[in-house]
């Protein structure tokens, strides 16, 4: 078993697909954006990343997103550092863990996403609390069911 699995229970037990919606609140708690997602989480075996995530999104007018995100673990953590963002990720209980990462083209933009998973492993519970020059200014709440 690698090290990620060992010291990291919580985030394997996230590997697989998720389905799920996001919805993007301003402040006001007023809708500002919502669209369904597809998530996969994998610990690929031939060894090329610690960690790799794919999101692909899809709105209702048609449009679609897809982006990739290789992760390397150490120091019992899961980093990221893509040409997209800079990022890290950290158990704190046995349910929940913790991501902290900041986009390369807004650098006084940042947020905090907190995972929850069920103990039955199939739903999770997402929230993104987005800040930009060290204040609150959005939040996106995620729901998701785990595909396969």
């Amino acid at each position: 078993m690698s090290a990620i699995r060992e010291e990291m229970p919580v985030l394997t037990r996230h590997e697989g697909d998720w389905v799920g919606t996001y919805t993007v609140v301003d402040t006001e708690g007023k809708i500002v954006d919502k669209y369904e997602s597809h998530l996969t989480c994998q610990f690929p075996e031939d060894g090329s990343h610690s960690y790799y995530q794919i999101n692909r999104y899809k709105w209702s007018d048609g449009k679609q997103e897809e982006y990739e995100f290789p992760g390397t673990y150490r120091d019992k953590a899961l980093w990221f550092d893509t040409e997209r963002i800079d990022g890290k990720a950290w158990e704190v209980d046995d349910a929940t863990v913790i991501l902290w990462f900041s986009y390369k083209t807004v650098p006084d933009m940042y947020l905090y996403e907190m995972i929850v998973i069920s103990p039955c492993n199939n739903h999770r519970a997402r929230t993104w609390h987005w800040f930009k020059n060290n204040q609150l200014f959005k939040r996106t709440l995620i729901q998701e069911e785990r595909l396969r």
